[in-house]
C-alpha cells in the first residue's frame, strides 16, 4: 500500500517518539468564504490543527475511545479487557478520572491516524519519569504504547483532595514506552522542575503532570493564617520528594479550549455544507 500527500507544504511532522508522530497543519485550507476569515486569524495566532499518526510495526497501542479517524494495513482492534473484574476496574477508573472506561487497543502492521485536534500533542518517554511513573491532570491522556500500565492514584492526604483542585483520583502511567498527551499549552512553554529531595509550592492547579512518587499536599503559604492573608496567596499546592513536575505558565482553562474546538467544529460543518452546494 502506498500513501501519498500525508505530508506536504502545508502539513508537516513536528515531533516523533516511539511509534508516534505529530502531524501539524500550518493553516486550514479547506475553507469557504464564510469561514476564511476565522481560519486566517487562527493561522496567524498559531492555532493549528494537529493529528497523531501511529506507525504500527507489529506493535500495539492504546488510544482514547473515539479518537480513530482512519487506518490502513493489517490492523486488529481489541478492547484489552481481561475478564469481568478488569472491566469493573476500568469502569471505576474511567468514572473518577473523566476518561473513557474502555480504551481500544490497536495492533498489527499498518498506519493509524487519529482525529484532528486543536490542542497540543506532547510525546513523553515514561522512562524519564522514574519507576513510579507519571500522574496526569484529568483529560490529558490521548494514547500510549500497550505495554504502559494505567493505574489510579489516590490523594495521600484529605487536604490535597479537598483543596488541591485536582480531584480525589488521577490517572497514572507506569512502565516503559511513550505516551501521547493532549495539552492546552505547548511543550515549549511548560516549565520542567526536577526536585532532589526538595519541595515545590504552586499557587493553583498549574501542574499538568508530576512524578507519581512525589508527596502532594495543600498547605497555607505561610505558617500563620494572618501571614497567608497578608501575602494574598492563601493555600498553595506543595510537591515534596524527588521527581519532576511540568508546570503551565498560565491557567490551562479547559472551557476556553472547549469553546475553540466547538467553534472550529461548527465552522467545519458549515464549510462542508457550503462546499456541498
Amino acid at each position: 500500500m502506498q500513501i501519498a500527500n500525508l505530508e506536504n507544504l502545508n502539513r508537516r511532522f513536528t515531533a516523533q517518539a516511539g511509534p508516534f508522530r505529530v502531524l501539524e497543519y500550518q493553516s486550514d485550507l479547506s475553507n469557504s468564504p464564510q469561514t476564511a476569515q476565522m481560519a486566517y486569524f487562527m493561522a496567524q495566532m498559531g492555532v493549528h490543527r494537529r493529528q497523531l499518526v501511529i506507525d504500527l510495526n507489529h506493535t500495539a497501542v492504546v488510544i482514547q475511545a473515539g479518537a480513530m479517524q482512519w487506518m490502513s494495513g493489517q490492523v486488529k482492534v481489541g478492547t484489552g479487557i481481561k475478564g469481568v473484574g478488569d472491566l469493573l476496574g476500568k469502569a471505576i477508573r474511567g468514572a473518577v478520572t473523566k476518561e473513557a472506561a474502555v480504551k481500544p487497543e490497536y495492533q498489527g502492521q499498518g498506519l493509524l491516524v487519529l482525529e484532528p485536534t486543536y490542542k497540543y500533542i506532547i510525546l513523553e518517554d515514561l522512562a524519564s519519569w522514574g519507576p513510579a511513573g507519571v500522574t496526569l491532570e484529568d483529560g490529558m491522556f490521548y494514547a500510549c504504547e500497550a505495554g504502559v500500565k494505567q493505574r489510579l492514584t489516590a490523594r495521600k492526604t484529605l487536604s490535597s483532595a479537598a483543596f488541591g483542585g485536582e480531584g480525589l483520583f488521577n490517572l497514572s502511567l507506569v512502565g516503559s514506552g511513550v505516551a501521547a498527551l493532549e495539552s492546552n499549552v505547548p511543550r515549549d512553554e511548560l516549565i520542567e522542575v526536577t526536585l532532589h529531595n526538595d519541595e515545590l509550592k504552586i499557587d493553583g492547579n498549574l501542574a499538568l503532570c508530576w512524578s507519581t512518587n512525589l508527596e502532594f499536599t495543600v498547605e497555607r503559604s505561610t505558617r500563620s493564617l494572618i501571614g497567608s492573608a497578608m501575602s494574598g496567596e492563601g493555600l498553595v499546592n506543595v510537591y515534596r520528594g524527588s521527581g519532576k513536575v511540568l508546570i503551565s505558565p498560565v491557567t490551562p482553562t479547559s472551557s476556553l479550549w472547549s469553546a475553540t474546538n466547538s467553534e472550529a467544529a461548527k465552522a467545519a460543518a458549515k464549510n462542508s455544507n457550503t462546499l456541498g452546494h
